[in-house]
């Protein structure tokens, strides 16, 4: 088994939906952040990514056709080197609804996290916050033009360096068509899953809390 699709999009464009959507059309399994907490060997294998040490991709990613959101879109063009064949999607949204959705979501959960006492979530944040938070934006989570621009930076690295014919550049409201004529599939009987909204996460949260 190998990686078929890659989703190069940062998280909270709609990738968890994405992920339902890829496996639906066959990509199954696809990894996800929540893989990451289902392995937690997994945390220290991203930091290793992060700090540019080897990583073996296929041990990775075994048992996967397809990745999603943070921390494997970060390596996007390293999965690419990998698995050439593969065809990459680029989630994207509004940046300024994106970014208000980060920050009412996983940014303060990750803060939050930080107090576990918990090894496995400590490894899984000191992670999240090396590859994404620190590594992807300076830790400058609060300077809003900052994030943004480096996430419209991101969005163009990834238009101007995947070849055309491999690249589908993807918001979640268009649903089924686009994903399934890029990928070759019948269009599903069912409708486009739309999970993990900003108040799916804070009612999941809040959940845990209680």
């Amino acid at each position: 088994m190998t990686i078929k699709v890659i989703g190069a999009g940062f998280g909270r464009n709609g990738t968890m939906s994405l992920k339902l959507a890829l496996e639906t059309l066959g990509f199954d399994k696809c990894y996800h952040m929540f893989e990451v907490r289902q392995n937690p060997g997994h945390a220290a294998i991203w930091q290793d990514a992060a700090r540019g040490k080897a990583v073996d991709w296929d041990r990775l990613f075994q048992g996967y056709q397809s990745s999603v959101d943070w921390p494997s879109c970060t390596f996007w063009k390293e999965q690419m080197a990998r698995y050439p064949d593969a065809k990459v999607i680029l989630s994207e949204r509004d940046p300024e609804r994106w970014y208000e959705s980060v920050m009412n979501t996983i940014y303060p959960f990750s803060l939050a996290a930080r107090q576990s006492e918990d090894p496995d979530v400590k490894a899984q944040i000191d992670m999240v916050f090396e590859v994404i938070w620190d590594g992807t934006f300076d830790g400058r989570m609060d300077d809003k033009d900052h994030v943004i621009g480096v996430y419209l930076a991101h969005n163009q690295r990834v238009r101007a360096e995947v070849p055309a014919e491999k690249l589908l550049v993807f918001e979640s409201t268009q649903g089924w068509p686009p994903l399934c004529q890029f990928l070759n599939r019948p269009v599903p009987d069912e409708p486009y899953p739309r999970v993990n909204t900003t108040d799916d996460f804070l009612a999941g949260a809040q959940s845990q809390q209680q």
